[in-house]
């Protein structure tokens, strides 16, 4: 199978091209984090979850400002509500999860090698409703951001270890994922990597990019944009909208797929979510 050289790719990525040949996703990992850590040297490695604050002194100022009282809260209320509140059957939420579905947000996206898919916790989250005779949530925002929100935060600390099987097809979904990844797409012709590994730290118009490495960890994120709390496939179809190109289904195969080559390239990171961006 061929696969994408980490330090090569990171390079080539940079300047716009493309390349393809053997590597392992640990090497992969390695090489994606050593760039970054090149890159911004004055920023620690546990730092970079804090995304554009990390790398932006000036933002992260108006940020702990915004942690002080963070907008997030009301919808961390209502997810606690929601989680604890029983079915019509008299389940819970926490029947559907290890340890009543609290602290579990680490063990999310994983590979299930029953189903041959990848599994995220909102796509848990819903399997666990239809299980009870409730109908499913919508993807993006709303009820299910907010029990996400709810589970992210009791989760805080524990840190990003996604395991890859030994198992072709779950090899097969984080290729899959790195492919998406770096592929330039819309009438931009922009890839994810364009924007968050080359030109992290520059500018798009007057926003400063942030770095790739830990984007997965602060969410759901409450985007001032916005003005609501949102999950990350909202976030990648957000993406993909920006750069004129069609979004895919969220927590359909493609973001799933990408949500875990993301997660395992901040592995060794802590969750702190939920977050607060522009």
């Amino acid at each position: 199978m061929k696969r994408w050289l980490p330090s090569l790719l990171i390079a080539m990525a940079v300047a716009g091209a493309s390349m393809m040949t053997l590597a392992a996703p640990e090497d992969d990992r390695v090489a994606f984090e050593n760039y970054f850590l090149t890159k911004f040297p004055d920023t620690p490695k546990s730092d970079f979850v804090n995304g554009i604050y990390s790398i932006d002194p000036i933002s992260r100022d108006q940020w702990l400002d915004l942690e002080e009282f963070p907008p997030y809260e009301l919808a961390l209320e209502s997810g606690e509500t929601l989680f604890e509140t029983p079915f019509a059957n008299g389940k819970t939420y926490g029947d559907c999860f290890d340890n009543g579905g609290i602290g579990v947000r680490q063990n999310y996206p994983y590979f299930d090698t029953e189903r041959g898919e990848v599994v995220t916790l909102e796509l848990a989250i819903n399997e666990c409703r239809t299980a009870n005779d409730e109908k499913p949530l919508k993807w993006k925002s709303g009820p299910i951001a907010a029990i996400s929100a709810y589970m992210a935060f009791t989760s805080r600390g524990q840190t990003i270890n996604v395991v890859i099987p030994d198992d072709s097809r779950a090899l097969a979904a984080y290729e899959e994922g790195k492919k998406f990844y770096y592929t330039k797409r819309g009438q931009l012709n922009f890839s994810c990597s364009d924007c968050h590994i080359g030109g992290s730290g520059g500018y798009i118009r007057t926003e400063k990019l942030s770095p790739s490495i830990g984007h997965v960890s602060h969410f759901p994120v409450y985007r001032l944009k916005w003005g609501a709390i949102g999950t990350l496939h909202r976030r990648f179809s957000g993406c993909n909208q920006q750069v004129r190109a069609k979004a895919f289904k969220a927590q359909g195969r493609e973001y799933r797929n990408l949500e875990y080559f993301l997660s395992y390239m901040s592995n060794g990171l802590e969750f702190n979510g939920p977050g607060v961006r522009r």
